[in-house]
């Protein structure tokens, strides 16, 4: 796989974001953010929580993702689309707010969760596994409402979406 069909802050093996063979650095290029909202919900044992998200499906949006952003409403967050499964790890280089990443698998289930991750770290945050999507919100929201891994993620890109 090419450095230019990896996303902003993903790599695969789900490790750090330095100079690791096999793994590629993110594009410097900035390009715009994905601004169209569409509705996805997290199903927990709570009860089904809706949200609206920008979605990155493409390079370019990917590249960019949440970096440069001051703030994050509760009700939104932005789901990362690879389209195939993959292990990612990402890293929170010029993001000032922190998030959770939230890791889903091909059939909208959540592989696993990184909460309050580290404003401007380069520190790697691995998917632990294979993931078709990641969504970020701002941090400590997971808890809030009580994602769990198994949790199912509704969304159109989802098979019962």
């Amino acid at each position: 796989m090419s450095n230019s069909t990896l996303p902003r802050r993903a790599f695969l093996a789900g490790l750090s974001a330095l100079a690791v063979p096999g793994l590629a650095t993110p594009s410097l290029a900035i390009a715009k953010t994905a601004t169209a909202l569409e509705p996805l919900s997290i199903l927990t044992s709570r009860g089904p929580v809706s949200f609206q998200v920008e979605v990155a499906a493409d390079d370019a949006a990917r590249a960019r993702g949440l970096m440069y952003r001051k703030s994050l409403a509760p009700d939104r967050g932005m789901l990362f689309d690879f389209h195939t499964p993959r292990p990612v790890a990402f890293w929170m280089r010029n993001t000032y707010i922190s998030l959770d990443m939230i890791f889903i698998r091909n059939d909208g289930r959540i592989l696993s969760i990184a909460r309050n991750t580290t404003p401007m770290s380069e520190e790697g945050v691995p998917s632990g596994g294979p993931v078709r999507a990641v969504l970020e919100l701002v941090g400590g929201r997971a808890a809030e409402i009580g994602a769990l891994p198994g949790d199912r993620v509704r969304h159109r890109i989802f098979p019962n979406g």
